[in-house]
C-alpha cells in the first residue's frame, strides 16, 4: 500500500531553478503531498510574482480594517519572519480566487509562470506594497518569490 509522499524542503537561489523544477515535475510525473496539483501550483504562483509589479486585487470587504491593521503592525514583522526564515508557514490561507481549478493544462501553467518570471527579473519599476506586508524592496520582493515557489512546489513529489 502506497504511503503519502514527504513534502520536500527546497530552497531556489533563482526563480529559474523554480521553473526548471515545475518543468521536471511535469516531465517526471509527480505525486502530491499536499492538496494542490502542479498546474494550481504553478498558476498560482505566476499571480503572485506579478502582484508586486500590477498592484494586488482588492481583498473582500470584511478583511479590510484587519488587512490595514496588519500592514501597519504584524504583517511586517511576519514578512521578517517569514524572509528570516526562509519559508512559509504550511497551512498558510491564501486568497482562494488565486488558486487555480484542479485539472488545468500543466504546460499552460508552467509558461505563465515563466513568463511571469522573466517579467520580474526584467521589471524596474517601483513594487506595490502588499496587503498583509506592506512596502518590501526588490531585494525582500525576490526573496519572498523564492520561499512561496518553494513552498508550493515542494508540495509536489517528483515520480
Amino acid at each position: 500500500m502506497p504511503t503519502d509522499p514527504k513534502r520536500r524542503n527546497l530552497k531556489f537561489a533563482t526563480l529559474d531553478e523554480a521553473v526548471r523544477d515545475a518543468e521536471t515535475l511535469h516531465e517526471l510525473g509527480y505525486r502530491k503531498a499536499g492538496e494542490w496539483e502542479l498546474s494550481q501550483a504553478c498558476g498560482h504562483l505566476a499571480q503572485w510574482i506579478d502582484f508586486p509589479m500590477d498592484g494586488f486585487p482588492s481583498p473582500p470587504t470584511f478583511l479590510k480594517p484587519f488587512l490595514f491593521v496588519a500592514r501597519h503592525t504584524i504583517g511586517p514583522i511576519a514578512a521578517r519572519r517569514v524572509l528570516a526564515k526562509g519559508e512559509m508557514p504550511a497551512g498558510a490561507p491564501t486568497m482562494k480566487e488565486t488558486v487555480p481549478p484542479p485539472g488545468g493544462d500543466e504546460a499552460r501553467a508552467i509558461e505563465a509562470l515563466r513568463r511571469s518570471v522573466e517579467r520580474f527579473e526584467q521589471y524596474v519599476g517601483p513594487f506595490q506594497p502588499s496587503h498583509l506586508f506592506g512596502h518590501l524592496n526588490r531585494d525582500e520582493w525576490m526573496k519572498l518569490q523564492l520561499i512561496h515557489c518553494a513552498h508550493h512546489l515542494g508540495y509536489l513529489v517528483p515520480n
